[in-house]
Parts: C-alpha cells; sequence; structure tokens
C-alpha cells in the first residue's frame, strides 16, 4: 500500500513539474500562464462541478437501484441482504434528491452567508 501511494505521489509531481515546464509559452517578458480551465470565475467552477455530478448520477442512481433490487430479489428471507438492497435503494434515492436540489443548495448556502459565489 505504501508503494502505491509513493507511486502516485511521485508519478503527481513529474506530470505537475511536466505540465508547468512544458505547458506554459515563453515570450520576451517572461512566462505567460494561461487558464487551464473553461471557466472565468469560481461560481461557474462550482455550477460546472455540479452539472458534472448531475449527468454522472443520472446514470448511477438507476444501476444502483438495480443493484438495491437485485439484493431483494435474490434475499431468500434473509434478513441481512433484504437490510442492504433497502439501503442501497434509500441512500441512491436521497443521493439522487441531494444533486437535484445541489443548485438551490448553493443559492441557500450564499444566502446565508451573504456572499455570492457567482453563476
Amino acid at each position: 500500500m505504501k508503494n502505491k501511494l509513493l507511486f502516485l505521489i511521485l508519478l503527481i509531481g513529474i506530470v505537475g513539474i511536466a505540465v508547468f515546464t512544458f505547458g506554459n509559452e515563453v515570450n520576451a517578458q517572461g512566462i505567460k500562464f494561461e487558464n487551464p480551465l473553461v471557466y472565468e470565475d469560481f461560481g461557474e467552477l462550482v455550477d460546472g462541478i455540479v452539472d458534472f455530478i448531475f449527468n454522472i448520477s443520472i446514470v448511477i442512481v438507476p444501476l444502483a437501484i438495480v443493484i438495491g433490487a437485485f439484493f431483494l430479489l435474490i434475499s431468500g428471507g434473509d434478513p441481512e441482504k433484504i437490510k442492504t438492497g433497502k439501503s442501497i435503494i434509500l441512500y441512491s434515492l436521497i443521493g439522487l434528491v441531494i444533486v437535484l436540489f445541489a443548485k438551490g443548495l448553493i443559492a441557500m448556502i450564499e444566502d446565508i452567508l451573504k456572499v455570492e459565489i457567482g453563476g
């Protein structure tokens, strides 16, 4: 486990150095850094992340419900498998509700904290 973690840290460091060294344009005034993101401010970034999570959840939640139903179907009366199937279905639906209300939650947090994230 330690070897895998060390390898991952080393790989991230090498990739970071390569991107920093070779990913920038050099001109007469010095190094020109370009924005690697397509978003201009923090609010757009948050909206992009929420949209990405929403798109992923559209695929994952139905699969999780099918897996939970499969656990219920093959339980054979075993209370532990029935509990597992119900939990999978319940938590996937709770996650879907949270993702659906994510933009509303962001607006509510902005209102409570009296800040504007943007977007």
